[in-house]
């Protein structure tokens, strides 16, 4: 059972996976809304961030909530989310598929449930030609709402009134990533959302809005292959192990740059290696956005063990999927058994605007 801290912040032990910030930068409102300028209006400007949802309040600290993991209860036929004309071709061998033939906000709650399940089982499908972006703001909310309590992101953009939507937002222009690249060789930050929290998100969405032609995808890494790659005598050194994670590095990043911070950050003890609810499966549950030191481990103990994890999952490229972003997509992965990052490799301006909904789920735990 995870453990909560609410203070004082956890000590940072050595260098190993502290927070790497790649913001994106406030923008101008009017420009973003200007069909005149190089790459036009956004397409969805109800979809903008705003960081005024709040009018200055701080919420509370988030309570414990009794989740249902709907995948649990899917037919593994998958019947009432498959249908025919339905195409579902992988990715990869190991990770990752793409789907055509179904709409996704036209579910009952028993293709809901199969769907919980064949994100679980594929880590993360990519739907396509979805009318996510096209429907009211809270309808999309409802549907996300049927997996889990929403996370309200505490430092991100929102749409005006929406704050259970967390925006991955850079305006058209914007080309602040060429100064972060002037200090980092790369951009790449693997992390699963937020697990900083008690209770982390399980199946979790992503919505196309604006995407650049070319660039901005997003890779993800199967943490349950990570496992299963380890020997048996490491699986066996790494059980019972648990880990640090920490939000306190956003926060400051957020106050640091004149942001929001919508509640007091915690960190949380997870298990280093957590159980699927539904399959059963085990995965890593370690990333280096968030995950700090592992607990009862003197510092350089942690920071090595924590490298090689680390190391393993960012080059195993043999169990990651590359998701290429398009209108329409609309992109479903499980938090609890994978990692991922985006990739700021295109550099002309190009706008890129997702919406993320954010579903909590069990706190992680290892069997």
């Amino acid at each position: 059972m995870a453990t909560s801290v609410q203070s004082p912040a956890p000590t940072l032990k050595g260098a190993v996976g502290q927070y790497k910030e790649l913001a994106t930068e406030r923008y101008e409102r009017a420009k973003e809304l200007d069909a005149d300028t190089k790459f036009g209006a956004a397409s969805y400007p109800e979809w903008l961030p705003v960081w005024d949802n709040e009018k200055g309040e701080v919420y509370p600290p988030l309570e414990p909530f009794d989740h249902v993991e709907h995948g649990k209860d899917a037919d593994p036929a998958l019947p009432n989310l498959l249908k025919e004309g339905t195409v579902i071709n992988d990715i990869t061998a190991s990770i990752g598929a793409e789907v055509t033939g179904v709409q996704l906000s036209q579910l009952d709650n028993k293709g809901k449930d199969e769907l919980a399940l064949l994100v679980a089982q594929k880590k993360v499908v990519a739907f396509r030609d979805q009318d996510f972006a096209n429907l009211p703001i809270e309808k999309a909310l409802e549907f996300g709402r049927y997996f889990g309590r929403l996370h309200i992101h505490p430092t991100s953009g929102a749409p005006k009134g929406a704050a259970e939507i967390h925006l991955v937002h850079r305006a058209a222009e914007d080309k602040s990533a060429l100064e972060f690249l002037q200090s980092r060789t790369n951009s790449v930050a693997w992390h699963s959302d937020v697990t900083y929290e008690q209770q982390p998100p399980g199946t979790t969405f992503l919505i196309a809005l604006d995407t650049p032609k070319a660039g901005g995808d997003t890779l993800f890494v199967n943490q349950v292959k990570a496992y299963e790659r380890l020997s048996p005598a490491f699986q066996e050194r790494l059980a019972g192990l648990t880990a640090v994670h920490s939000g306190y590095e956003q926060a400051t990043a957020a106050r640091n740059r004149g942001g929001t911070v919508r509640r007091n950050p915690v960190s949380s003890i997870h298990p280093l290696v957590r159980t699927h609810p539904a399959t059963g499966e085990k995965a890593l549950y370690i990333n280096p956005q968030f995950t700090r030191y592992i607990v009862g481990f003197k510092q350089e103990e942690s920071d090595y063990l924590l490298k090689f994890l680390y190391d393993h999952i960012a080059l195993s490229a043999d169990i990651q999927a590359r998701v290429k972003w398009q209108p329409g997509t609309v992109v479903v992965w499980d938090n609890r058994v994978t990692a991922h990052t985006a990739l700021v490799d295109w550099d002309d301006g190009q706008r890129r605007h997702i919406a993320r909904i954010t579903p909590q789920a069990e706190r992680p735990y290892e069997t």
